[in-house]
């Protein structure tokens, strides 16, 4: 038995990520790069006077994307070298360019400038995600802005907060990303051309010693790729400080959104917000009644995966080697693409819990209600003392119902009757509706519906706007 279901499949690509992500990091995408970049190369060699025809330069863009696979593969078996086999399939395929291909370059002029454009790339599509994203909890927090909750410290009940300000602590979060995002993308550099250990040597060679072509070539390398500049230096490969930055950046994404979710799953527990729960869909194999939050799960899952991976292109910087030594070559194969995979996949996934979540507000007044008389008592004693009740005497007398309302709620398991206490006692000199007046919920949510607004208008609303045209993606979720 041999077919595709006896070999390991990566879950990433299989089950988790978009195909226009899995795409940036495939074969296809890479070797066409390579193949771009030899164009751009030989085009500025061209420009500045080295002997390369316009006939060779139109027969190797001719081949940009017909790329043959099957002919590199059998070479690398015979020389060992992915580049070499590479150069000589391309050559397969160009036979007037074949001698022009890869002239005074070395194998990382490819090899790196290409994993900085597939980064670049990959960098500007979970931008667009995430503005989606935001948008959804901008959308949300709108929503929500005045609809009172408990607030949790230590997951212990606190003062109450709005649904929608909940929310904007979410966006927030995700804004300080999508502008490490915008900085990382802004700031992308190419290696650029820069010879075998960063020296131009040989392309001070090529140029019989003229320094300022060598220095013109890079800059049109840089400009036929789109991009400003390259490195001001490099050795054989930029530095590998760059993939750390990069990751870091996608790590702080997975924080954001791990946090974000584990506030989710807690909720749900709660049974005040949930996250979509499809018509089929199947929460336990044996509890048919079970409404598992586990689209927040796998964000979770994803995220501490993308955190653990981070690690790895640190300790690859930390560790080359003078001006370069290959152990960074496996890793960043493996640590940088499902970094990017599972980031694409984690906001995804986000945007499909964010779009549909739904909001118990009779569960939410519920808990409310249980903690709210102990919140309001405070606000009670002033009224009180302002029609002439002594401070210290009904602080104290607060105290003891208080007391006898907590064992009846954790001992009894019967409601909160504080305000009932409080109501039939002649001490506050407040009549019943005065005292009930005091316990709207919205008496004490602070300024939170109005720090959403202001949140939006001035941080939110800015941050994703010159992204407008992006907004209203749809996601088909793999599982």
């Amino acid at each position: 038995m041999d077919n595709k279901y006896t070999t390991y499949t990566n879950p990433l690509t299989d089950r988790y990520c978009s195909k226009d992500m899995s795409y940036i990091f495939s074969p296809q995408f890479k070797f066409s790069t390579w193949r771009k970049l030899w164009v751009a190369l030989a085009e500025g060699e061209k420009e500045l006077g080295i002997n390369i025809s316009d006939e060779q330069i139109e027969e190797l863009r001719a081949n940009i994307e017909n790329i043959n696979f099957d002919e590199a593969r059998k070479i690398e078996k015979e020389v060992r070298h992915d580049v070499m086999s590479h150069v000589k399939a391309y050559g397969l395929q160009c036979d007037k360019a074949k001698g022009i291909i890869h002239l005074g370059a070395t194998s990382a002029y490819v090899g790196d400038n290409t994993d900085v454009i597939q980064m670049n790339e990959a960098l500007k599509l979970i931008r667009i995600k995430l503005v989606n994203l935001i948008n959804n909890l901008k959308e949300f927090a709108l929503k929500y802005k005045d609809m009172p909750t408990l607030g949790f410290t230590h997951f212990q009940a606190a003062q109450l907060t709005t649904v929608g300000k909940r929310a904007t602590l979410w966006a927030q979060d995700l804004i300080l990303d999508l502008e490490d995002i915008n900085y990382r993308i802004d700031n992308m550099k190419l290696r650029g051309v820069k010879g075998t250990t960063g020296t131009q040597a040989s392309f001070l060679s090529l140029f019989e010693g003229n320094h300022e072509k060598v220095k013109e070539l890079d800059k049109l390398v840089c400009s036929k790729m789109g991009y400003k500049s390259s490195y001001a230096v490099s050795g054989q490969t930029y530095t590998r400080k760059l993939d750390a930055q990069v990751i870091s950046v996608l790590s702080g994404i997975a924080q954001s959104m791990h946090k974000m979710t584990n506030d989710i799953r807690l909720l749900q527990s709660l049974k005040e917000i949930e996250e979509p729960f499809e018509k089929n869909q199947i929460g336990s194999s044996a509890m048919a009644y079970k409404r598992n939050p586990m689209r927040s799960e796998r964000i979770s899952s994803l995220s501490k995966y993308i955190i653990a991976e981070s690690l790895s292109p640190a300790l690859v910087q930390a560790t080359q080697w003078l001006e370069r030594s290959l152990d960074d070559s496996a890793n960043k194969r493996l640590s940088i693409p499902q970094a990017f995979m599972a980031a694409d996949a984690i906001i995804e996934i986000g945007l499909n819990v964010t779009d549909g979540l739904v909001v118990y507000e009779n569960m939410i007044n519920k808990h409310i209600n249980e903690e709210l008389p102990f919140m309001a008592t405070e606000t009670i004693l002033m009224e009180a003392v302002k029609r002439g009740g002594d401070r210290q005497d009904l602080h104290e007398i607060i105290r003891e119902y208080s007391m006898k309302a907590a064992y009846r709620v954790k001992h009894e398991g019967k409601e909160n009757n504080l305000i009932d206490l409080i109501i039939k006692d002649d001490s506050f000199k407040m009549s019943k509706e005065e005292i009930l007046s005091i316990m709207d919920p919205k008496n004490f949510v602070g300024r939170a519906p109005e720090q959403v607004v202001e949140f939006v208008e001035e941080t939110l609303e800015p941050a994703i706007s010159e992204f407008k045209e992006n907004i209203g993606l749809k996601i088909d979720l793999h599982v």
